[in-house]
């Protein structure tokens, strides 16, 4: 069962901007998350940079969670960072492969529907060669 081509990559754009949108969603509830716990992030904008920073693993230091509890928070966004990134890195990854699978696809159609057309010639020959028999030979009951 052979699945439409437009409807696959709709589904697979639509991973992509789901997977988009929920890192974005992380990011942004990890930036609160961060400038409400730490005492030291004191601008939104530094607890979207750590939230960044920390979910990517980069941690460049420059921004860093001073309490245990903005440190415990660091987990859980290092953990949900992880898994989201790679959602939208998967998600990427199957928009290119399936361009090459359509392609694959498309050349061993070509390759079948140019086997079928030669093997009706075949048979379109060996029919002729049989009734030529036929209507040749004297002990044809036809």
């Amino acid at each position: 069962m052979r699945q439409n081509p437009r409807r696959l990559h709709r589904i697979i754009q639509q991973g992509l901007i789901y997977s988009l949108l929920l890192a974005v969603a992380i990011l942004g509830l990890g930036g609160v998350g961060f400038w409400m716990i730490d005492p030291h992030i004191h601008t939104l904008s530094d607890g979207l940079w750590l939230a960044f920073t920390t979910a990517a693993t980069v941690g460049f230091g420059d921004v860093v969670p001073s309490t245990h509890a903005s440190r415990a928070f660091s987990v859980i966004v290092v953990l949900l960072g992880l898994a989201v990134l790679s959602l939208v890195t998967a998600s990427l990854s199957a928009i290119f492969v399936e361009k090459e699978v359509e392609a694959e696809e498309r050349q061993i159609e070509k390759d079948l529907m140019h086997e079928i057309r030669h093997l009706r010639h075949e048979v379109a020959d060996l029919r002729r060669d049989i009734q030529a028999l036929s209507s040749s030979d004297p002990t044809s009951t036809h």
